[in-house]
C-alpha cells in the first residue's frame, strides 16, 4: 500500500493512472475502428463475401460500441493488497501491451473484495479507495483502511461516501448503474450461480432492478460461453419501465440482452388494447388452459344432423356415425390439433370415396363422373388406383374442403381465440371478432399454439433445402482451394502448405459461416417464438399471472432464472400469496430465496410516512430499512384543481425529477388540470398512474387522493405502498377537493 503525503498528492497520482488508462481505451478504440475501416473499403467480391464483412463489421461496432458506453466512470476504485500491486476496479478490464492487467473489470473474482471486504474479514487487502471522476478527471477520493481497527468490523455499507452521493445525485429519467457503490448483500445477489431460480424479494428502494441488472452483466461475463448464443431475457411490468432501465446493460459494455414486456412474447402480435382489471384477471387464471382445451375439442365436430352436398353429380352424405371414428382416431393418435388432422380427413375421405364407388358399383357400365370421358358403355371394374383417383380428386373439391374445414378446421392461435371469445357466454371474455389483442391475451395465444401446433413440413423442406445449398457452397469453395495448390508444391512435400481442404470438410466450414453470418441472439431470439433463452430475468414478478408463468417457462427449459419482486406491492388482482405459489408447479421446492433488507432509495421521513398509512394493512407490510435522512417531513394538502396545478408548477420548478402520481379512475380528471404533463420520462415532471410509476423513481413525487387508491381495486393498499415510495427526497400528499382553497392537510 502506498503512502501519499496529502489528498491532493493522492488524487494526481490516481489521475496520472487514469491517463494512462484512458490512453489505452482509446488505443483500443483505434485499432476497432481501424478494423471497421479496413471492413468498408474492401470491394465486394460475392453476395456471401459481403455479408461475412457486414457481419464483422457489425461485430467491431458492438465491440466500440461497448468501449464508448462505459467512458463515463470507467475507473471508479483501487484495492491495495497488504502485498502486490494495487488493483485498479471498473466497467471492463482492459491489459496492457504485455498482457498485464490495467483495469479489473467489476465481474472478475479479483473484484469482489471491493464490494464486500470488511476490517474482520479483509480478503487480504489493507484498503478499499473509491474514485469519484468527472468525464477523465479525479475529482475525490474516499479511502477505506481495514486495518485500523479489526475488531470494529466496519460499518454496515460499503463506500458510505460514495454510496450516499450516488444517493443524493438528482433523477434523470434514466437508471443508472450502481456499479460503483454496490452493496455486500447486493453482491451476493449479483454473484449467484446461474443454474436453478433465485428468487430475490426486496421492499421499495432495495435495488431489485438495479442488482437484477447487474446480475445480467455478471451471468454473460462469467458463463459467456453458455448464454451467449442463447441470451438473456429481462422482462419487465410495462413499456415505461423498459425505457427508464435501457442505458444500464449498455453502460456496463453488455448489448446482447433482449427486453421485453410478457406482452412482447407472441411475435407478430402487437397488444396495446387496454381492459379492465378483471377481465385481465380472470385471463391470467390457470383454468384457462381448460378453457381453451375444450374450446379446442369443440372445434372438432361431427354433425348433430346429417351434411348432404354435391360432387360432380354425386348427393354425397356424412352424419354422426360416419365422422364419429375418424375424430376418435385423429384424438386417439396423440397429436396436437392441426397435425391430427390429416387423420381426420384420412378417415373421411374413406367414407366419401367408398359412397362413390359403392353407386358406381350399382351401375352396370360406367357413365364416369370424375373423368374427362363421358361416353357410355365403361365397364365397371374398379381397382385400387381407380378408388385412389377419386379420393384424390375429393380431396380438391371445394365442396369436400369446406365441409372438412367445418368439421375439423386448421386453426391458427389467433383465429382459435378469437372465435372463442366470439362464441363464449362468459360475459367477461365474449367480445367481437377483430376487436385487437391486450396483453392477457399473449400468454392465451402462446398456450393454443401448445395446443393446436405448427405443421412445419414446409418450413423443414425449405431449411432441408437450403441446407443442401449451403454445403454444396461450402464444398466448392473447398473444391477451389484444393485445385489452387501449385504442381511444385504437390512434388515437394516439405514445401507444400496445408489449405482449408485438407483440415476441413464442406461441414465444417459451412457451420463455421453460418456462425459468422447469425444475427445476435437478441435479436433472434426477438422473432422466434420456440428461443430457448439461456437465463430469464423477471422483474416486478409479483404481477405476472399464472398463464404468464406458463408463457415464461416455455421460454426457459433450463429453469435458470432469476425472479424480482415484491409479495407486498402486489397490484394485480390475481396476484400470488407466496413465492412457493408461483414456482412450485415448475420446480417443486428447488429454488433458493435471497432478501433484500435495506432501502438506499425512500429517505426514513417518507418510510415512516408511508408505515403510518400502512399500519392497519392485512397482511402486515413489512418496511424495508432507510439508510438516509433528508431532513424533510412529507407534507400533505387540499384544495382544487387548479391549486393542484399550483403546487405543481412550484414543485417542477426545483431541481431533478418530479412525478404526480394518482389512481388510474382519477388520472383523466388529474390530466385535464395538469395539461402539459405526459408520460415521458425525459421531461422534468411526468403524470403517471400507479401501474405505470411501478419500478421507477423520482427525487420528488406528489401523490394524489391516496384514499381513492387504497379504495380502488382489492389490491389498494400493495398499491398505495408503491405510490408512497417512489421519491428519493420529498413526498407530497394533495387531496383533490372542489372549491376549496389550497391549505396544508
Amino acid at each position: 500500500m502506498s503512502s501519499l503525503s496529502s489528498p491532493a498528492d493522492a488524487i494526481a497520482e490516481e489521475q496520472d493512472h487514469l491517463d494512462m488508462i484512458y490512453g489505452r481505451l482509446d488505443e483500443t478504440r483505434e485499432r476497432i475502428r481501424e478494423r471497421l475501416a479496413d471492413q468498408w473499403r474492401q470491394p465486394g467480391v460475392t453476395p456471401q463475401e459481403r455479408r461475412q464483412r457486414d457481419f464483422a463489421a457489425r461485430d467491431y461496432a458492438e465491440r466500440l460500441a461497448r468501449y464508448e458506453a462505459v467512458e463515463s466512470g470507467l475507473c471508479f476504485g483501487r484495492l491495495d493488497p497488504h502485498d502486490g500491486t494495487p488493483l485498479r476496479i471498473g466497467r471492463l478490464g482492459l491489459r496492457g501491451a504485455g498482457a498485464e492487467p490495467v483495469l479489473i473489470d467489476w465481474r472478475a473474482p479479483a473484484a469482489r473484495p471491493f464490494y464486500v471486504a470488511t476490517a474482520v474479514t479483509s480478503y487480504g487487502m489493507a484498503r478499499r479507495r473509491h474514485i469519484r471522476t468527472r468525464g477523465r478527471t479525479v475529482t475525490g477520493l474516499d479511502d477505506e483502511v481495514f486495518d485500523a481497527d479489526p475488531a470494529a468490523g466496519g460499518g454496515p455499507l460499503v463506500g458510505e461516501a460514495a454510496l450516499i452521493a450516488a444517493l443524493d445525485a438528482r433523477r434523470t429519467g434514466r437508471m443508472r448503474d450502481i456499479v460503483e457503490t454496490i452493496q455486500a448483500e447486493q453482491d451476493r445477489v449479483i454473484r449467484s450461480a446461474a443454474g436453478g431460480v433465485l428468487v430475490v424479494q426486496g421492499g421499495p428502494g432495495t435495488g431489485k432492478t438495479a442488482v437484477a441488472l447487474h446480475r445480467a452483466a455478471y451471468l454473460l461475463y462469467t458463463y459467456r460461453e453458455q448464454l451467449g448464443s442463447r441470451g438473456v431475457l429481462i422482462v419487465g411490468p410495462n413499456p415505461t419501465f423498459l425505457r427508464y432501465i435501457s442505458q444500464v446493460l449498455p453502460s456496463l459494455a453488455e448489448t446482447g440482452v433482449l427486453l421485453a414486456t410478457p406482452a412482447d412474447l407472441f411475435p407478430g402480435v402487437t397488444a396495446q388494447r387496454a381492459e379492465a382489471p378483471e377481465v385481465a384477471e380472470v385471463k391470467g387464471r390457470a383454468e384457462m388452459v381448460e378453457v381453451l382445451e375444450q374450446g379446442l375439442r369443440d372445434r372438432q365436430r361431427v354433425p348433430e344432423t346429417p351434411i348432404e352436398f354435391v360432387v360432380d353429380r354425386h348427393v354425397l352424405r356424412l352424419d354422426a356415425g360416419d365422422c364419429e371414428p375418424a375424430r376418435r382416431r385423429a384424438r386417439a393418435s396423440g397429436r396436437l390439433h392441426n397435425l391430427a388432422r390429416p387423420i381426420f380427413v384420412a378417415g373421411i375421405l374413406d367414407v366419401l370415396a367408398a359412397q362413390i364407388a359403392d353407386r358406381i358399383g350399382d351401375d352396370p357400365f360406367w357413365d364416369d363422373p370424375l373423368g374427362e370421358d363421358d361416353a357410355p358403355g365403361v365397364p365397371n371394374v374398379l381397382d385400387d388406383a381407380d378408388r385412389a383417383d377419386i379420393r384424390a380428386d375429393l380431396a380438391e373439391d371445394p365442396a369436400v374442403l369446406a365441409v372438412l374445414d367445418d368439421l375439423w378446421p386448421v386453426l391458427t392461435p389467433e383465429r382459435f381465440l378469437s372465435e372463442l371469445y366470439a362464441s363464449t357466454g362468459h360475459p367477461l371474455l365474449h367480445r367481437p371478432m377483430g376487436d385487437g389483442w391486450t396483453a392477457a391475451d399473449v400468454p392465451l395465444l402462446d398456450e393454443a399454439v401448445e395446443l393446436l401446433g405448427e405443421d412445419d413440413r414446409a418450413a423443414r423442406a425449405r431449411a432441408a433445402r437450403i441446407e443442401r445449398r449451403r454445403l454444396e457452397y461450402a464444398q466448392g469453395v473447398l473444391d477451389i482451394s484444393a485445385g489452387s495448390k501449385s504442381y511444385e508444391a504437390e512434388d515437394d512435400a516439405e514445401a507444400e502448405i496445408p489449405n482449408a481442404a485438407d483440415v476441413m470438410e464442406a461441414g465444417m466450414l459451412a457451420d463455421r459461416y453460418a456462425e459468422r453470418q447469425s444475427l445476435p441472439a437478441a435479436e433472434r431470439a426477438a422473432a422466434d417464438r420456440k428461443w430457448a433463452f439461456g437465463h430469464v430475468i423477471v422483474d416486478e414478478a409479483q404481477e405476472l399471472s399464472p398463464m404468464a408463468w406458463r408463457m415464461l417457462m416455455r421460454r426457459c427449459p433450463s429453469r435458470s432464472m432469476t425472479v424480482v419482486g415484491d409479495l407486498a406491492q402486489t397490484g394485480a388482482l390475481g396476484g400470488p400469496a407466496s413465492w412457493g405459489e408461483v414456482l412450485s408447479p415448475y420446480v417443486a421446492d428447488r429454488w433458493r430465496l435471497a432478501a433484500l433488507t435495506v432501502s438506499y432509495r425512500t429517505p426514513a421521513e417518507i418510510m415512516s410516512f408511508a408505515g403510518r398509512l400502512l399500519a392497519d394493512a392485512e397482511p402486515p407490510i413489512d418496511l424495508p430499512h432507510p439508510v438516509r435522512s433528508t431532513g424533510v417531513e412529507p407534507d400533505e394538502w387540499t384544495g382544487g384543481p387548479a391549486d393542484l396545478a399550483a403546487l405543481v408548477a412550484d414543485r417542477a420548478g426545483g431541481p431533478g425529477s418530479l412525478a404526480v402520481i394518482t389512481a388510474a379512475s382519477r388520472r383523466a380528471e388529474v390530466a385535464a388540470a395538469l395539461p402539459g404533463l405526459g408520460q415521458d420520462l425525459e421531461e422534468p415532471a411526468v403524470l403517471l398512474t400507479v401501474t405505470q410509476a411501478k419500478g421507477l423513481e423520482f427525487d420528488s413525487v406528489v401523490l394524489v387522493d391516496p384514499e381513492v387508491i387504497r379504495t380502488e381495486s382489492p389490491r389498494g393498499t400493495n398499491d398505495l405502498y408503491v405510490a408512497l415510495t417512489r421519491a428519493t427526497r420529498t413526498l407530497t400528499v394533495f387531496r383533490l377537493g372542489s372549491g376549496c382553497a389550497a391549505r396544508p392537510s
